[in-house]
């Protein structure tokens, strides 16, 4: 599973950097990481609601304390 964060400038001052050390957190935590990629990447055009991630290609918006349950809610049942 790959997870793209965005982190062009709009996302990153709404707190892009906080969520990527709260999923690396997770991943590691989690035992995951060779199941799931992290990767980042500049302005993905969905700034507007939060931070652009994208899971396998689909979108989500998230703050960072939308991370934990994001991440419970629709990266762990995907596994």
């Amino acid at each position: 599973m790959k997870i793209t964060i965005c982190i062009g400038s709009s996302c990153h001052l709404k707190g892009s950097r906080m969520i990527v050390e709260d999923l690396q957190k997770l991943v590691k935590d989690n035992n995951l990481t060779d199941k799931i990629e992290l990767a980042g990447q500049f302005c993905m055009g969905n700034c507007q609601k939060g931070v652009c991630v994208t899971v396998d290609g689909e979108a989500f918006s998230l703050t960072p304390a939308d991370t934990r349950t994001f991440f419970e809610k629709d990266i762990l049942p995907r596994l």
